[in-house]
């Protein structure tokens, strides 16, 4: 089981970009698939969490401002990022619980990060 990013890349502050994240390889099912980030010198950081039956949390930064949706068909993920700031300049790493065909539980898988850079 892989989880591989797209999307990210460099903006102006007030711009949007999006990010997004499939997960291959055999797998049974996909609980909550999250959004996480990390800037330089700060601790990696929960951004958005959407559960499988799409119930989702936003950390207090983002509010408003970003949407985490995903496609349970596709095993994707995506995060929709509006009124960027420079403070959201991080990378971007996905996340989620799947339960593979060689596991008998559930397991966090992360996504190798996508780097999102926003100028001011």
């Amino acid at each position: 089981v892989q989880l591989q990013a797209s999307g990210g890349g460099l903006v102006q502050a007030g711009g949007s970009l999006r990010v997004s994240c499939v997960a291959s390889g055999s797998m049974v099912s996909i609980n909550a698939m999250r959004w996480y980030r990390q800037a330089p010198g700060k601790q990696r950081e929960l951004v958005a969490r959407i559960s499988d039956g799409g119930s989702t949390y936003y950390a207090d930064s983002v509010k408003g401002r970003f949407t985490i949706s995903r496609d349970n068909a596709k095993k994707m993920v995506a995060l929709q990022m509006n009124s960027l700031k420079p403070e959201d300049t991080a990378v971007y790493y996905c996340n989620a619980d799947i339960l593979s065909y060689s596991s008998r539980h559930f397991r966090e898988y992360w996504g190798p990060g996508t780097q999102v850079t926003v100028s001011s």
